[in-house]
């Protein structure tokens, strides 16, 4: 066999090895992963773990994109592609953390396929893009037993949360039955429940029962709604409490919500130093004609959860103030406390607050953290701001706030105080809670028959009630999660709505606060305990630099462009306002000899403009060639210097053999 044939099939093994080598490490190398990203973008959190952990039955993901269809769409809608990969990538992460219990299907609907058909049925969005071509990028999740839940769109702008939409979907889809919500409440948001004869004395009094709030039929749309009586002196059956403006409750009821939450009970508070919404009916003027109390508070129970609400202590922002008129005939005038909540106002690493952009509140109080026992490492509250006012926040007492805000309720804006850090409106707390009612409560025994007094004791004096003591767990054994608010207000129709021609309509993100809390909160505590990874994107970081320096220079030649400009114009005014209405002739003369210096002086300093610009476009030009360069010639060049330091290698070994052969 000559050197010829020997070199061919020298290079045939060579092709067969690697390509045996090629096809091994793709089979047997797929567990072998490494996310050297900087935030560990593919790396699932161990919420998530924990969450596909649990799973006992298997589930069906769908992720619906139109792959064909953005290959000929415009460039707006091209760009999802890399959003596309990181979405594929990242639920392979999920099939392969949930040990068969996931699987996943990727959807390419066509135009008047099935799979168009199932995307639509099951709620995917959809964006035209040609009169036939429809552009979707959704996912579905689905159990054995037919339940299903959507992801309508992946948006951009909900990157941050990826990782949270998609756990939550496979953490909830699970419950086969809707979440339970008790609301327990002061104030009539479940309307009035009145009987034969309170509706026909409303009736002849000209009124009428108070309506169900809005808030509250748009959450039966989605849950299983039932109202907890406020005498109630046990809370069961539920999964969510809602608490509304909680006003001199009973210690047997602050015990039972207490317990509820102590047993693992999810609770959501809403408190208010001044509910402008709590307003009795004529008829209770009548019973009580004093001036009914407006505040509400539940520091008994939330001062040993982490935080409490001063009395008659109210927030304020100037940059957030808004205008209202408090009277039909009343003047609008800004009111310090109704204030714009913006987005510097939501915390961006909850998944509750993230996405909102405006919330408006009104006279609401602030949440203050209570000390804790540093020793105490194991009942350690963990306190998650939500929302809050700007820097410039601050709070301010009125301790007549009902006739400020009857009679002149602009004269808050003018004693306010600036702040000098944000005021907490909205907390999440989480921890291992301990019982404010550790020894248990005593709690009076009715003996009697109904519609009967009770008995006089043996001398004719009034019997005292008998009563009982009851006890409740000391300390819970799991962890707790109750989310606290300020106000209440906020959810009421007055401010979370506004009336139109079809009826009452959700303004801003008001509903959406509380429907985002309560979404976060029916899930289990490994969801509610991921947050945001914080930002994707990756800037460059020096090209930005040189382009904000670069722009700094020309918006100061342009500055000074503009003055040379009006400059000019005045003097032009100048000498046309001195000169006769016979002198046409000079005047013409003057201004056109004006106007060829103006021209000369705007040309020179655009080209100056242009220049700068021109530097500007260099410099990031050659920044570009050298990353390009060195992405180009880093791996050869590492190549080269190994082949080099291997060639030295063996050169020095076979002299150092021929040296040793010598010898011997």
């Amino acid at each position: 066999m000559n050197r010829t044939i020997r070199a061919i099939i020298a290079v045939i093994f060579v092709g067969v090895i690697m390509f045996c080598a090629i096809s091994i490490a793709h089979n047997f190398g797929k567990s072998i992963r490494f996310d050297i990203t900087d935030r560990k973008l593919y790396t699932l959190s161990e919420g998530t773990k924990a969450i596909l952990g649990k799973l006992r039955q298997p589930i069906k993901m769908k992720l619906y994109y139109t792959k064909t269809a953005v290959m000929k769409a415009p460039d707006q809608i091209r760009v999802y592609n890399n959003y596309y990969f990181f979405v594929e990538a990242l639920l392979k992460e999920y099939i392969r953390a949930s040990e068969g219990m996931l699987e996943l299907e990727i959807v390419d609907p066509r135009p008047y396929s099935d799979e168009e058909t199932e995307a639509l049925r099951y709620g995917i969005r959809k964006f035209s893009i040609t009169e036939e071509e429809n552009f979707f990028f959704g996912l579905t999740v689905q159990t054995q037993y037919g339940t299903v839940k959507t992801i309508p769109f992946f948006a951009p702008d909900r990157q941050n949360f990826l990782e949270y939409d998609i756990s939550y979907l496979i953490d909830t889809v699970t419950a086969r039955q809707k979440k339970r919500i008790g609301i327990l409440s002061s104030l009539p948001v479940m309307g009035d429940e009145t009987s034969g004869y309170m509706a026909q004395m409303m009736a002849m009094q000209g009124q009428k029962p108070r309506p169900v709030w809005a808030v509250i039929q748009q959450l039966r749309d989605q849950y299983e709604v039932n109202k907890i009586e406020t005498t109630a002196d046990e809370i069961k059956d539920v999964d969510i409490l809602l608490v509304i403006q909680p006003k001199n409750f009973s210690e047997k009821t602050l015990f039972a919500i207490d317990q509820f939450v102590i047993r693992g009970g999810r609770a959501i508070v809403l408190v208010d130093p001044f509910c402008v919404v709590d307003q009795p009916t004529p008829m209770e003027m009548q019973m009580a004609p004093k001036i009914p109390q407006k505040g509400s508070d539940l520091n008994r129970l939330l001062k040993k959860w982490g935080v409490e609400m001063p009395s008659k202590t109210f927030v304020g922002d100037r940059s957030l103030v808004l205008e209202a008129s408090m009277g039909p005939d009343a003047k609008p005038e800004k009111i310090m406390g109704y204030l714009m909540l913006t987005r510097e106002c939501m915390n961006p690493e909850s998944a509750i607050s993230a996405n909102l952009n405006q919330v408006r509140i009104l006279i609401a109080g602030a949440l203050n953290p209570t000390s804790q026992d540093p020793k105490d490492k194991e009942h350690h509250i963990r306190l998650t701001p939500l929302i809050q006012t700007t820097g410039i926040g601050n709070v301010f007492k009125n301790d007549t706030m009902e006739m400020t805000m009857q009679y002149n309720p602009g004269s808050l804006i003018k004693k306010f105080i600036d702040g000098k850090k944000p005021v907490v409106m909205g907390y999440q707390l989480r921890g291992r809670f301990k019982s404010n009612f550790p020894k248990g409560i005593d709690v009076t025994v009715d003996e009697k028959p109904d519609n009967q007094q009770p008995a006089p004791g043996a001398d004719g004096t009034k019997k005292k009630p008998a009563t009982r003591h009851i006890t409740g767990l000391k300390k819970s054994s799991a962890e707790c999660v109750v989310v606290v608010f300020s106000d209440v207000d906020f959810i009421s129709d007055i401010i979370a709505y506004r009336q139109t021609f079809a009826g009452l309509s959700v303004a801003g993100d008001n509903v959406a606060l509380l429907m985002n809390t309560i979404e976060d909160m029916t899930g289990s505590n490994d969801l509610i305990a991921m947050r945001s990874r914080g930002s994707f994107q990756r800037p460059f970081l020096v090209v930005d630099k040189i382009e904000q320096e670069a722009a700094k220079r020309t918006a100061q030649e342009e500055e000074k462009i503009n003055a040379e400009i009006a400059g000019f114009q005045q003097e032009l005014q100048k000498i046309g306002s001195s000169i006769n209405e016979g002198d046409n002739k000079l005047l013409e003369k003057t201004i056109l000899e004006k106007k060829k210096t103006i021209e000369v002086n705007i040309h020179e300093a655009q080209r100056k403009l242009r220049n700068v610009k021109m530097k500007q476009r260099k410099s990031i030009e050659q920044l570009g060639d050298k990353l390009r360069n060195l992405n180009t010639w880093s791996a050869p060049v590492v190549i080269l210097v190994i082949a080099i330091v291997l060639g030295i290698r063996r050169s020095v070994r076979r002299r150092h053999y021929i040296s040793h052969a010598s010898d011997s």
